[in-house]
């Protein structure tokens, strides 16, 4: 049996199922045959967010529900008849975290406070709980596995570091069946221009004259998305995860400025890069080098990523330059 195949009818609600990451769990979890329910965060316009991107028969298969993660009354309600959850929902640009952190607190810290309340309510058979590889900070050793010591360097981290914390308080106070996962630095197509390898390509393919960003030294571990998403249903259907925090990683990394080089060449386009103030961290907050320790996946679940990163830069490419109208490569997005 497949990982998709373990959902087949079950019942699934996936926060943030419009999001970068959300989007293509969906359509994953549509394929495998599961019953899903997406919440997506209310606004007049009735925006689907990059759900848009499924097929119209997958659309069709997805119950959407509208409302606002904040609201514990919303949150009990859609979790009503589900066996599995996978929270996504999040807010996750770490410049935005240093403008208003209070959102982020909200957003992140009581969302999965209610997340994980209504699914103990409701008797929730599995709940998956998204993190960041940012709760590490920089890394203090290399690979960074799950013991590594939690730094907030940024608001953001310090929400995703008190959901964490509120994730494993109900797994261990209540037994409700969680497993936090922490993927390092997911990409791919649909990902907005505010990450760094959709900034970088929407530049270049704009036919921009210089490449504008921010610290050039740091170094990342580049996942490609359909990699994250296996990763998750992987662990979703594996016993052995609950209770755990697992990492999702290459274990290789990618500086900046390496990744503006294998962008150009990818695109053909030999530019200058020009390090702009407003794309900065403060230095206190700069995350220098993450790197995952991905053996504790493999070994509970038998998760391996399969996307190379050049073949993953070459599919965000495709997808950035099929749907240009949706991103502004001469404006910083935060």
């Amino acid at each position: 049996m497949t990982w998709e195949q373990a959902y087949r009818t079950r019942h699934v609600l996936v926060t943030g199922g419009g999001g970068f990451i959300g989007s293509h769990l969906v359509g994953a979890l549509v394929r495998g045959g599961a019953c899903v329910r997406a919440l997506l965060r209310y606004t007049s316009r009735g925006d689907a967010g990059s759900l848009q991107f499924l097929t119209s028969g997958e659309r069709r298969s997805v119950e959407v529900v509208r409302g606002d993660i904040r609201d514990p009354h919303f949150v009990l309600g859609a979790c009503a008849g589900v066996e599995v959850v996978f929270h996504l929902a999040a807010l996750i640009g770490i410049p935005y975290s240093y403008v208003a952190p209070a959102d982020y607190v909200s957003t992140n810290v009581i969302g999965t406070l209610n997340v994980l309340e209504a699914a103990r309510r409701c008797g929730v058979a599995r709940v998956i709980h998204t993190s960041t590889s940012e709760v590490y900070g920089t890394a203090q050793y290399r690979p960074i596995d799950e013991k590594h010591p939690l730094v907030a360097q940024s608001p953001y981290a310090a929400s995703k570091i008190g959901a964490d914390k509120l994730a494993e308080s109900y797994y261990s106070s209540f037994n409700v069946p969680v497993v936090t996962v922490r993927p390092f630095n997911t990409f791919g197509p649909r990902q907005s221009g505010r990450a760094v390898v959709a900034a970088i390509l929407s530049q270049l393919l704009s036919e921009c004259e210089e490449l504008h960003l921010g610290s050039l030294e740091p170094e990342r571990d580049l996942t490609y998305v359909s990699d994250t998403v296996a990763g998750l249903l992987a662990l979703g259907a594996c016993d052995a995860g609950i209770g755990h925090v697992v990492n999702l990683g290459t274990g290789r990394t990618t500086s900046v400025h390496e990744l503006a080089r294998m962008c150009m060449r990818l695109t053909d386009r030999e530019v200058p890069v020009a390090v702009e103030p407003e794309r900065v961290r403060p230095a206190g907050s700069e995350v220098m080098a993450l790197v995952s320790d991905n053996q504790l996946a493999k070994s509970l679940c038998g998760w391996t990523p399969r996307m190379t990163l050049e073949d993953g830069l070459r599919l965000s490419a495709a997808f950035i330059a099929k749907h240009a109208v949706l991103y502004h490569p001469k404006e910083y997005q935060r």
